[in-house]
């Protein structure tokens, strides 16, 4: 007894004294359950634990403290090391895939160097002949030996499984010249970095025939399910509208080979939908890599004819596909190429960019594989969260009905029940019907939903041109400032469809949308080029004669495009009312916008002016200059703005909501063009230019108080005025790299802003005619309102203050930080004081 209390003594005094403890696994076990469940467990809780296991007993709290502090810190080690591998991992891959780019880049050079030196050589040649024939025989046979003409294959009869592996295997040679060699002359897209956490490499081939892009990226999937996931290609590619496998064939070396024919939607109104004939070929390559590549099936390359298609263009699709290579520690690398031909000259010459854009072609089909490959990698690892209680998936699939209702609108096909009703005598809105809506909805909705849609559904879609006008910042007002188009008699109507008893037809109101909105983000893509959103309208705003209709609605929203740093990006927004219970099978009527960039051309005006589609086309390409119209300046950015309403309708008020449609559409359409003409960058600096610089009094006026009033107060001049004149000054004053803003200081209300230079708006994300809604204190954080408050009176004795450092807030929410501000205090000329002028200096968005 007296060894074992000496023995419990020498244990006390080694724990006193802080000495390790070594814990029993019984001991473990128990603190791994309270750790799995509280990792920083409390002062109480640790006595608790105490007490409740007895096997603890002989431990001190404090010693228990320090497991749990080991052992936070061995998991944070842990997962540090294994962020650390996943990183290197992804830098190793990465590090391979430049080095086999660079290695083709090489090659490319190499024969680049080669075939100009034959040039060279040939070119001698012929000036040294005297024969003008065998001259150009010469100069025209080092042309045929550098285009490197096609390949002379004989007729297949591929009606056989023999015929269609020849063609496969021939598909296949050409894929991977394409993809790994120098078949064609890649050029990397700006703006795409190469790294771990990018996109990926992408490509363009700006002269080869039909249209080409190529990208190259890593994903943490492996290979059969990179492969599995590409394959469905409906479930990504938003523009295919059916896709269907005909034929399977087995292939002898354990491959298959599928006959295919896929439809796509026409992005405008304008054009008419493609349809391909394909063969497509899956094979594993020795080094254990997956390969997906496809063809079209011409009269050229033998095969069965595909099934004839009305209000469809045959579209051609050249050797393209997918190479899927393993990577060592899991993940795989993917090499991505599509190659078509659209058959341009099919398309009015107005929309031909679209069609003829390798940009165009990579960012709506060759990243939109890759990025939907990356969000499922990353959703099946967890590092994406959503609210709401949504599975992912459902919530991609919300994205794909919204923009397939969408493209079923804009294009009306006749199998899907559209048809056409005639106009009012104005072409400029066009009206169909689909009295069988049923025939556009999937198998998952049950027939007893289908009334809800009344006794058909209803669109009216119009497409115009827009000059100068970058669709990203289109979109952001339109879905920022619905007050600035929408009806809310029109939207309250909308949401009624999903009710039984639907209000009366409403009355399209110039007078616009007086309630406010709010946007409520449900799930967005892992670089957030495209959102998903629930936007709730107040109806509490509502006047009292429709004090019926005064009550919230909600919209399901997707927003894409809003980068306006994406390379040939297409910007849409597209919502459809929901009800309250938001049922995953709920029934969605979408409509919305949807803005293409055509490319920037150099050879025609640059108008500022909004024009209608339709008078384009009239004029062939719409270079037409009207008469006293100046180039001020090359800049010319078009795109083509598409948009699509839909509503439903019961046979007795058919004609009413075709009226109420087609004005509603218009009024849209006007509201547009003016947003439109007021957010185009070019429009003030066009006319602020030397010819046309003949602004209003007022801003002329300003100007100068504004100059003058700082020179005063700081003993320094804003800007060395290089002109005395006004129009001098307001254009030096509006081109200023820093923002100016001035403001109003009335009495008994709060400052608004009145005016502001291009770098003003360009940070509050507004225009002029939206300027005078802003509120100086919905800009300034809380730091910066109580500073004015403080300088407030500085401002008023000695006419100026400087204030630091600080954040401010966007329009558009977003935060933008300046280094440093001036408030200055602007003086008529009467000495009198007329507003407030702020200059934020290095300003930037965070």
């Amino acid at each position: 007894m007296a060894l074992c209390m000496q023995r419990d003594s020498v244990l006390n005094r080694l724990m006193d004294c802080g000495k390790y403890v070594r814990y029993t696994p019984e001991q473990v076990e128990a603190l791994e359950r309270v750790y799995a469940e509280c990792p920083k467990p409390s002062s109480s809780r640790r006595q608790q634990l105490i007490r409740d296991c007895p096997i603890l007993s002989n431990i001190e709290q404090k010693q228990i403290k320090v497991w749990f502090q080991n052992r936070r810190c061995r998991e944070k080690q842990r997962k540090e090391a294994s962020r650390l591998q996943t990183v290197n991992r992804k830098l190793s891959a990465m590090n391979k895939l430049l080095m086999e780019e660079n290695d083709r880049l090489q090659k490319q050079v190499s024969q680049l160097v080669y075939d100009n030196g034959y040039m060279k050589q040939q070119i001698h040649t012929a000036s040294a002949t005297t024969t003008d024939n065998s001259c150009e025989s010469v100069v025209v046979s080092g042309q045929n030996q550098q285009q490197n003409p096609k390949t002379q294959h004989p007729q297949w009869d591929a009606n056989n499984p023999a015929g269609l592996f020849a063609i496969a295997q021939e598909t296949l040679a050409a894929f991977l010249s394409k993809a790994t060699g120098t078949a064609v002359n890649w050029v990397q897209m700006i703006g795409m970095k190469p790294g771990p956490d990018s996109i990926g490499i992408v490509a363009v081939s700006p002269n080869c025939s039909g249209v080409a892009a190529r990208a190259c990226g890593l994903v943490s999937l492996e290979p059969t399910k990179v492969a599995e996931i590409l394959k469905d290609r409906p479930s990504w590619y938003r523009d295919c509208r059916c896709l269907n496998v005909l034929s399977v064939v087995p292939t002898g070396n354990g491959g298959t080979i599928e006959l295919m024919y896929m439809q796509t939607y026409a992005p405008t109104t304008l054009a008419a939908a493609r349809d391909f004939w394909t063969l497509r070929y899956t094979s594993t390559l020795e080094d254990g890599s997956l390969v997906i590549c496809e063809r079209s099936l011409t009269s050229s390359t033998g095969g069965p004819t595909g099934p004839p298609a009305s209000n469809f263009v045959r579209a051609e699709v050249l050797p393209s596909g997918y190479l899927i290579r393993p990577c060592e520690g899991g993940g795989s690398i993917i090499h991505i190429v599509d190659h078509i031909d659209l058959d341009v000259w099919s398309v009015p010459e107005v929309l031909r960019p679209l069609y003829e854009s390798s940009k165009f072609l990579a960012q709506k089909l060759t990243t939109a594989a890759l990025r939907h490959v990356r969000q499922i990698a990353q959703e099946s690892s967890g590092e994406v969260h959503y609210g709401g209680g949504r599975q992912p998936a459902v919530l991609r699939t919300f994205s794909q009905r919204l923009c397939k209702g969408f493209n079923d609108a804009v294009n009306g096909f006749v199998d899907d029940g559209w048809s056409l009703i005639g106009n009012d005598g104005v072409e400029d809105v066009t009206i169909a019907i689909n009295s069988s809506p049923n025939k556009s909805f999937g198998s998952h909705y049950n027939a007893s939903m289908l009334p809800t849609f009344g006794s058909g559904v209803l669109c009216a879609k119009a497409s115009m041109l827009l000059q100068n006008v970058p669709p990203a910042l289109l979109v952001r007002f339109l879905r920022e400032h619905r007050s600035e188009w929408a009806d809310y008699g029109v939207d309250a109507y909308s949401a009624a469809c999903l009710k039984a008893s639907p209000y009366a037809v409403p009355c399209a109101r110039p007078s616009g949308f007086p309630s406010s909105q709010v946007i409520l983000p449900l799930a967005h893509t892992i670089e957030h080029e495209e959102f998903l959103e629930v936007v709730r309208i107040e109806g509490n705003a509502f006047p009292p004669d429709d004090v019926a209709l005064a009550c919230d609605m909600y919209l399901l929203q997707l927003c894409s495009g809003v980068d306006e740093n994406a390379i040939g990006a297409c910007a849409q927004l597209v919502f459809a009312p929901i009800d309250e219970s938001f049922a995953d099978d709920a029934l969605l009527l979408p409509s919305g916008f949807r803005i293409i960039p055509l490319d920037p051309k150099t050879d025609g005006p640059a108008s500022t002016r909004t024009l209608d589609l339709a008078s384009a086309l009239d004029i062939g390409s719409g270079n037409a200059r009207p008469a006293g119209e100046t180039d001020l300046n090359n800049y010319n950015l078009r795109s083509v703005l598409t948009i699509a309403f839909q509503f439903t309708f019961e046979n007795h008020l058919r004609d009413n909501v075709a009226v109420m449609a087609r004005q509603y559409v218009r009024n849209v359409v006007r509201s547009v063009q003016r947003v439109a003409m007021a957010i185009a960058p070019s429009r003030l600096s066009t006319e602020l230019g030397p010819k046309s610089l003949t602004g209003p009094p007022e801003a002329l006026t300003l100007a100068r108080w504004i100059c003058r009033s700082y020179r005063l107060h700081t003993c320094t001049d804003l800007f060395r005025v290089e002109s005395t004149s006004g129009d001098a000054i307001l254009k030096q004053l509006w081109h200023h790299s820093d923002a100016i803003l001035c403001c109003s200081v009335k009495t008994n209300a709060s400052p608004v802003f009145t005016f502001a230079n291009q770098a003003g708006l360009d940070m509050l994300e507004t225009t002029l005619v939206a300027l005078q809604d802003i509120m100086l204190d919905k800009v300034l954080d809380e730091s910066g309102r109580k500073l004015l408050c403080i300088e407030f009176s500085k401002i008023m004795q000695q006419g100026f203050a400087y204030l630091p450092a600080g954040i401010c807030v966007s329009s558009m929410n977003r935060p933008v930080s300046y280094e440093q501000a001036i408030a200055c205090k602007v003086l008529d000329d009467n000495d009198s004081n007329h507003c407030l002028a702020f200059v934020f200096m290095n300003w930037s968005f965070v």
